[in-house]
């Protein structure tokens, strides 16, 4: 039985220390992905690619991401516009590191607060202006890409 294992290790071992990759001669690799990329074959569904383009062109109409914001005022009186910017300013004179926004979506004014990759920072500033803006709610929406910081090397 020892005799066997080892035949069969053995016979294993061996394959894999002969296991070798040879690349025709004609063929150089280089660092350079794009020559690779260029010559590959590719056999696909022809839908597929033209389904990956649409989504390519649908994304590059859509300016933003994913998102959540705080929407702290939503109304459809006659005078809703000059009171969502009343509140767009009370709001910045209380919380000046947040970006707000109104927008008009039929028939209402609303007044949205920050960008927010996640609910759960979006929830943060819920609970933060949960005093001052009882009516406050985290809605999903198109957010702004966010900003890099400079690096500070010094």
């Amino acid at each position: 039985m020892r005799i066997f294992f080892l035949f069969i290790s053995g016979l294993f071992l061996s394959q894999i220390l002969l296991a070798q990759v040879t690349f025709p001669e004609n063929i150089q690799l280089k660092n350079d992905t794009s020559s690779i990329l260029r010559d590959l074959n590719i056999k696909q569904d022809p839908r597929l690619e033209k389904m990956l383009n649409w989504h390519m062109e649908k994304n590059k109409k859509i300016d933003g991401i994913q998102g959540f914001r705080v929407e702290i005022f939503f109304s459809s009186d006659l005078k809703a516009k000059e009171m969502a910017e009343s509140i767009k300013v009370d709001f910045l004179s209380k919380y000046p590191d947040y970006n707000v926004h109104i927008r008009f979506i039929a028939p209402n004014f609303r007044v949205r607060a920050g960008d927010f990759r996640t609910k759960n920072e979006a929830l943060k500033l819920h609970k933060k202006i949960q005093r001052n803006f009882p009516a406050a709610f985290i809605v999903p929406d198109i957010i702004d890409f966010p900003l890099l910081k400079p690096l500070n090397y010094e």
